[in-house]
Formats: structure tokens, sequence, C-alpha cells
């Protein structure tokens, strides 16, 4: 049986901070050897060329170093992803996931968060954005939550995956092995390889059966409700979370999960903290949060018909600024004003992650007696 976990969220107050981390550490709330995934949000460009996600990845993996004993290797295995790009009022700010020993954490035979990570097979450049990719990915999932002592795919509520996408090396490296490439465009393999991630996710759960190369990026009603995929730069594997509730864990917190059908869809965001266990009202407000969200985990693209509810916006028409960090801009917005939290994780390029223009919830909330979530009192 996987150990009780412990979930706090940090704020990054430069692009190098980890100071949030380490005052966690120093404090005991968190032990440096038992933190197993990071998920946070860099100020950078959300590009292909974003390197705030590896300024961040050093500081934070120098302070597991520096206050645990874990060897660089070791440390170097603890999966952390990093979404770029802070648009609009989100803000900079980091979940650190991490274990503790069965007989600290709360005893209860409700089901509690657990977490399961695991690497795939190498991902080759000619595989993304096609059914090798798919398989591989669908193959780590899979051992991801045999780690974490999840045997219905039910109860798998979040996962999250950074995968590589196409850069100018790898491609010259596929040709010249006589090997085809999906695209040339690397920021258009950014979403290639979030799409076809997260139909893997949706082949390991159940929630598809195994497309055709045809369909990625194309079949849009093929989708996970799970799945938050991110690429990037840094790997040549896919690297995956999966975050979900067991029985018999113990702990004070809870996972749950839902998709917003729009841009604008609060309901989707609400129903995800409902999903998680929180009892709120029929209106809710989010002074009725009282401390218990630890934070929620959005994924969203723009509608392919270029509407929002039957209006018409000129995202996909814009040559100044690109869709990416319109759509993000505007669905951080959406989630702050629900949470009442600025540090919402939003992440773009939600190919099948989520319905079409809209995206995948997922919620943790503390159902502890003294609940340690955000509260700002103006």
């Amino acid at each position: 049986m996987p150990e009780p976990i412990e979930v706090r969220k940090v704020a990054i107050k430069h692009v190098s901070d980890a100071s949030g981390l380490a005052e966690l550490i120093d404090s005991g709330v968190l032990d440096a050897d038992r933190v197993i995934a990071v998920v946070g949000k860099t100020e950078g460009n959300g590009g292909v060329n974003d390197y705030t996600r590896i300024i961040a990845d050093r500081a934070f993996r120098e302070v597991l170093m520096a206050k645990g004993t874990r060897t660089e290797d070791e440390v170097k295995q603890v999966p952390i992803v990093w979404s770029g790009g802070t648009d609009g009022v989100i803000s900079p700010h980091a979940t650190i996931f991490a274990t503790v020993p069965r007989e600290q954490a709360e005893q209860t035979d409700e089901p509690r968060l657990t977490v399961g990570f695991a690497m795939s097979e190498t991902l080759l450049p000619e595989e993304i954005g096609r059914r090798g990719m798919v398989q591989k990915v669908s193959d780590a999932v899979q051992v991801a939550m045999e780690r974490a002592g999840i045997t219905d795919p039910a109860d798998v509520h979040y996962v999250q995956t950074k995968t590589p996408l196409l850069t100018i090396h790898t491609i010259r490296d596929a040709k010249a092995r006589g090997k085809s490439v999906w695209t040339e465009n690397t920021h258009e393999s950014m979403d290639l390889s979030n799409g076809c991630t997260a139909l893997g996710v949706g082949v390991a759960l159940g929630e598809i059966d195994m497309p055709d190369d045809a369909d990625v990026m194309h079949s849009r009603d093929l989708y996970s409700a799970v799945a938050s995929c991110s690429s990037g730069v840094e790997l040549d594997q896919a690297q995956v979370v999966v975050v979900g509730n067991a029985r018999g864990v113990g702990g004070r917190y809870r996972i749950g999960h839902s998709v917003m059908k729009d841009a604008v869809d609060t309901d989707g965001i609400w129903a995800a903290i409902r999903d998680a266990g929180l009892k709120l009202p029929e209106r809710p407000h989010h002074s009725d949060l009282d401390g218990r969200l630890v934070n929620v985990f959005l994924k969203c693209e723009v509608s392919q018909d270029g509407a929002v509810r039957g209006r018409r916006n000129a995202m996909l028409d814009d040559s100044d600024v690109h869709w990416h960090r319109q759509i993000k801009a505007a669905v951080g917005g959406v989630s702050a004003s629900v949470t009442g939290d600025p540090a919402v994780f939003v992440s773009v390029s939600a190919a099948h992650q989520g319905p079409d223009g809209g995206g995948p919830v997922a919620a943790v909330v503390d159902l502890g007696d003294e609940p340690t979530g955000y509260r700002y009192d103006a």
C-alpha cells in the first residue's frame, strides 16, 4: 500500500526562487527525501524556448539535494513538471507532493490522495504524433497507476505528463535515419506532443480505444477527461504522474475532477471541487472554500470554430499575440474568480484533453481539521 501524501502550494517570488519548498522542509512539514513530484507554473513565454522552466527546475532540485540525502542522480528522477507562461493574472507557483510516514497521517478508510510515477520508453522524434507514442504513454500510465495503488481507472482523477516536442535537432536526427516526422513546425509540435500523449492516457484508462494515426489532432471527439499534458525540450521520454484516490492510504487530502465545456464554464471548476469531496452551496462563492482548496489544475484550448457560446472571437486570426497566450489568460482569470486565488495551474494546448474549446479540471482539497489552503483577507 502506498504511503499517505502531503501536498502544499507555494508561491514563486522570482524565476529562480525555491524558498517556499525550503521553508516547508525547514519547518518539518515535508521531508526533502520524501518529495515525489512537483507541478508548477513559471513566468516565461510558454513556448519552445521558455528557459524559465529549466531555471525553476534547477532551483527546486538544488533545494532537494541541499536539504536531503539523495544523490544528484536520485533527485533527477523526481518528476518536476513546469508549465511555462503566467499570462494575465496567473501567479507563478508550485504544488509539491510528498509522502509522509503512515503513523503521522490521519487514519481513515475513506478514499484519500495517492500518487504514482513512471517514465515511458524513449520516444523517438518520428513517433511523436503517432501510435508508437500513444502506446508508450499508455504503458507508462498503467505502471504509474500500479505504483499509486490504484486498480480501478475510475479512481484516477489527474494525469500530469511531460513529453518531448520536436526541435530542429531531433527533426534532423529523424531525417538522417530515413524517418519522417509529423510536422517540422517546432511550435506546432507542442500541441502535437500534448494531444498524442492525452490519447495515450485515454487508452490506458479505457476512456477511448486505440486511435489511428489519422485521428491525432483531427478527431477532437476522442479525449481524456483527466489528462493534463505538457511538453518541452528537457527530456526524451514521457514523464507520467498519476494522481487519484485509494482506500486505506490515509491522510487528509482528496482529489476530484470534471471538465470545462468551454472557456467560461465556471460550473465545470466547481464540479471538480465537489467531486473531490467538498460540500458547497448551490451557488458557491470562493469564500465558501475556507482554506480547503489546495489547488486546481486545468488545461485549456481555443475552440476550433473560433467562437465561445455562439459569440465570435478573433484569437485564431490574431497575428500579434498567439492564441496560446490569449486563451491561457482568459481561463486563468475565470479560474481565479472561482477559487479567489490567482495561483492556479492553467496550461494551454489541450488537444484531446477534454472537449473541444474546454478542458479537464482537477481539484485537490484538504479535508483535515485545520485546512492549509489559501485564504485571502482583504
